[in-house]
């Protein structure tokens, strides 16, 4: 049965692929080579297969090259729509520091006119004073007067009284000591000249008491003016300052206290007005003008902790951010770890800034970190400044806000040159975007 089958299989592969015979001819000798139907359906076959490869092969290698034309037309547009990005965002970046230039200037103005605000206020409360104080000199002074004219009133009319009823002389007699009649005419006299004086004396305080009233009621109106102009400057100053505190998670009652305690600056914090010394309770315009010196007292502590605390940028050059605060992909080994700091990128050797006040406790090399400086400030608050290319300040050396400590680099475990920046409150990372976009608003 099995012989059958095959010669059956035989005999239709034959119509197809007849037995082939192929002559090998040399110089003495011939041969040839009998290729039957299953052999050259083998050969046929095995063509046909590598055919199809080739041809598949061909196809995905021009689809592969059409798909990576695509991908690197993509790439290329997305790197020119990042690169368009980033110079939005540096142009931003300019604008928003060229208005914070400004913010800072009109902030400057604006504590040199309340000083002299100031200065303008207690000087026309003291003027005012010193009128109060004169018209309650004279009005007491008019009150002598009147006194003393009704007493040379009464004596003129006892006076009178004693010559009308003493025509023979005994009743002046008895009252001025004999004395003859032209001496009392002119004790008459010289009583009615100061009488007459008098009078004109209490009309003139009277004129003097009126335009001082005046003026007092005009320098009233001026103090309320400057009131409202300092409250408004207070509320304008005050406010974004503490709205920045707010924003980055700063506890205001207590950073104002703790500035407080450590005041040191000149003259100390301002302290309220008191115009007397007789224990009398303090007027309305005292107690506005206290309200406004705790408001001037509170923007000055305000003043002094914005430079304690890291609310500026380390960076002052056009630079851009290449990485964010938080989880991300590590580029050494692919994994996933916390980023504690933002990274700023620029050219080599950029100019670092201090972002605080503060005192330099490290500077100098640290795994991973590279050249590394460390600065701690008030409020439990420490800054680092990571993979520097120089160091420009010594451990223990205290630095300002905006003082320069070192240049960008690329020292330590990095990909590029780059500042790694990061804020660290009771040891705690933070992320430093909270004071630097704080501040946005207000420097």
């Amino acid at each position: 049965m099995r012989n059958g089958l095959g010669t059956k299989i035989n005999s239709i592969l034959e119509k197809y692929f007849p037995e082939r015979r192929v002559f090998l001819k040399s110089d003495t000798d011939t041969r040839f080579i009998r290729l039957r139907p299953g052999t050259q359906l083998l050969a046929f076959a095995g063509s046909a297969m590598l055919v199809a490869w080739a041809i598949v092969a061909t196809a995905i290698i021009l689809m592969d090259s059409i798909g990576a034309g695509n991908f690197r037309e993509q790439a290329k547009r997305d790197q020119k729509n990042y690169q368009a990005r980033l110079h939005e965002l540096s142009s931003q970046r300019d604008s928003r520091a060229e208005e914070a230039l400004a913010a800072q200037e009109r902030f400057n103005a604006a504590l040199a006119q309340i000083s002299v605000m100031q200065s303008e206020l207690l000087n026309s409360e003291t003027h005012r004073r010193e009128l109060e104080t004169g018209i309650e000199v004279i009005q007491a002074t008019l009150r002598g007067t009147m006194k003393d004219r009704e007493a040379a009133r009464t004596k003129l009319a006892e006076l009178e009284e004693q010559v009308q009823s003493g025509g023979s002389g005994t009743t002046l007699a008895s009252a001025g000591g004999g004395a003859p009649m032209g001496f009392v005419a002119e004790a008459l006299a010289a009583t009615a000249a100061e009488r007459d004086q008098i009078e004109r004396d209490a009309q003139d305080a009277l004129l003097a008491a009126d335009q001082m009233q005046k003026q007092i009621a005009v320098m009233k109106d001026q103090n309320d003016q400057i009131f409202r102009q300092l409250e408004e400057a207070m509320t304008v100053s005050v406010a974004p300052l503490d709205k920045m505190f707010r924003a980055a998670g700063m506890p205001t009652e207590q950073i104002i206290n703790q500035i407080r305690r450590g005041y040191s600056g000149q003259g100390g914090p301002l302290t309220p007005l008191s115009f007397s010394t007789r224990g009398e309770e303090a007027s309305a315009d005292t107690l506005r003008a206290n309200r406004i010196l705790s408001e001037m007292d509170r923007l000055n502590l305000y003043r002094i902790a914005a430079e304690k605390a890291p609310f500026a940028n380390p960076v002052k050059t056009a630079f851009r951010f290449t990485s964010q605060f938080g989880p991300r992909r590590d580029p050494k080994t692919g994994g996933r770890r916390m980023h504690k700091g933002v990274d700023f990128a620029a050219g080599l050797g950029t100019p670092l800034y201090a972002t605080a006040d503060g005192v330099v406790v490290h500077a100098g090399w640290s795994s991973g970190y590279g050249r590394l400086v460390k600065i701690q400030h008030e409020f439990g608050i420490e800054t680092r400044y990571a993979h520097l290319s120089k160091l420009r300040v010594k451990v223990g050396q205290r630095v300002s806000r905006g003082q320069r400590i070192g240049d960008m680099g690329a020292s330590g475990r990095v990909t590029g040159v780059h500042l790694h920046y990061e804020v660290r409150v009771g040891g705690r990372a933070v992320n430093p975007m909270i004071y630097i976009k704080a501040a946005n608003d207000v420097f």
